[in-house]
């Protein structure tokens, strides 16, 4: 309880006080939880639509008087340097303005937490790094699968298990990679009116679908837990959680991995089309391998599920409630000065990859649109065959025709020459490579 006694002593003298960046669905969902946790303030809610924000404050309860003690501002940058901010919270989903969100916070002396993967995949390493040399915290957003999965790989080295495989569960097929905003909903199972009628974006939901967000957040698990990802993307096994032990194992012993300490998503699809039994949808899991015979042992003995042999076993958490979760994370940042996971190396990358054979002068859409979706792949050969980092392929022009199925390459497209989000991410590829090379 160390983390609430820390927070009610912060109510009774100064509360944490927050900025938050977006208040879409995951930003709502933080603001639902502030009314019932003490010690605890929104300061200030930056959106584009200030006028949607309060909206939003609304909607998930806010008594009148929370509603007006707040600020409620489209000025983002004049919202990140308040004094009364300690904790940045980055819920855009934009890869590009998360960045200079980022960097602002740092060189306002603000922690901040990084609900946006996208942009921590993007040039996570280099963020974690201008984090430290500026005294702030720099973290993944608790209640993401990403910063769960690096509290289930922390708990298994901290316990003296190896990790054979983490990652997440989702609802894949191969076919999906070629989903676009006029087929997602027939695979979410819902019509276009109800989307419609829910605000339900379908471009974002369509990168859950491709392969995309799966892509970044094994990136985003990879570069903060040191663990590896597959040479060739991800390859989405059925499995649900009993069997998640047998099927995460090396090939040699029968399983689907590459190699043992590896990234991986779990699909809810069979093949044909059914629903995996026990399937892991919304959940997050890590396999481990006993480290001996006594340990093995142990592991069937107090309920783990683990595969005919005993020796790998399987710990899951069914579902991320995103965020309904996020406190922990802000409340680690502001009293402890601890991210819950943060970029600690570069060691898989998201590259854009074309969905159907593309034309010279097609305009790429970005993450979930029609022309690319996100495959995970080292970021050794990232860096080697020079990949286009799908968090910059939105609103650039491609200068060559690329073959569906294809990695679209830097030399591929044309950016601005003062485009600053890619110089801060081709500076880190440069900065990495020595690394790599080491």
């Amino acid at each position: 309880m160390f983390l609430y006694n820390k927070l009610l002593a912060r109510a009774s003298e100064r509360p944490v006080r927050v900025c938050l960046i977006g208040a879409g669905k995951f930003g709502s969902m933080i603001l639902s939880q502030v009314p019932t946790t003490p010690g605890l303030e929104i300061a200030v809610v930056a959106d584009l639509r200030a006028d949607a924000a309060r909206a939003a404050c609304r909607t998930v309860g806010w008594p009148a008087e929370l509603i007006e003690k707040t600020a409620y501002t489209d000025d983002t940058m004049a919202a990140i340097a308040r004094d009364d901010v300690d904790v940045v919270v980055e819920a855009t989903g934009h890869p590009r303005v998360g960045l200079a969100h980022a960097r602002a916070a740092f060189a306002a002396g603000k922690h901040i937490v990084m609900v946006n993967v996208e942009a921590d995949v993007l040039a996570g390493p280099a963020l974690a790094r201008e984090a430290a040399s500026a005294g702030v915290v720099y973290s993944m957003a608790y209640g993401d699968q990403p910063a769960l999965v690096a509290e289930m790989v922390e708990w298994a080295r901290c316990c003296g298990f190896t990790v054979t495989a983490a990652g997440k569960g989702t609802k894949h097929l191969p076919h999906y990679h070629q989903s676009t905003p006029d087929t997602v909903w027939g695979h979410f199972g819902v019509t276009e009116d109800y989307a419609r009628a829910g605000g339900m974006n379908p471009k974002m939901f369509n990168s859950f679908v491709d392969g995309t967000k799966s892509g970044i957040e094994m990136a985003a698990i990879a570069n903060a837990c040191g663990l590896a990802v597959p040479s060739d993307g991800l390859l989405f096994p059925p499995a649900g959680v009993h069997d998640l032990a047998h099927i995460l194992r090396p090939r040699a012993l029968g399983g689907v991995l590459e190699r043992s300490g590896i990234t991986e998503v779990v699909s809810s699809m069979e093949p044909d089309g059914r629903e995996t039994a026990d399937n892991l949808r919304w959940g997050v899991y890590v396999v481990v391998e006993a480290p001996n015979d006594y340990a093995a042992g142990c592991l069937k003995l107090y309920g783990m599920k683990t595969d005919e042999t005993g020796r790998y076993g399987a710990m899951y958490r069914p579902f991320h409630l995103i965020g309904l979760e996020l406190n922990i994370s802000i409340l680690a940042a502001a009293l402890e000065g601890k991210a819950t996971g943060a970029s600690r190396g570069f060691v898989g990358d998201a590259v854009a990859t074309a969905k159907r054979d593309l034309e010279a002068g097609e305009t790429l859409d970005g993450e979930g649109g029609y022309c690319v979706w996100g495959k995970l792949v080292p970021a050794e050969r990232s860096l080697r065959e020079g990949a286009l980092p799908i968090g910059l392929a939105q609103d650039v022009k491609l200068t060559r025709a690329v073959k569906a199925g294809e990695v679209v390459g830097w030399a591929d497209v044309a950016f601005a020459e003062d485009d600053e989000a890619v110089a801060y991410r081709r500076a880190m590829e440069e900065a990495e490579r020595p690394r790599m090379a080491a």
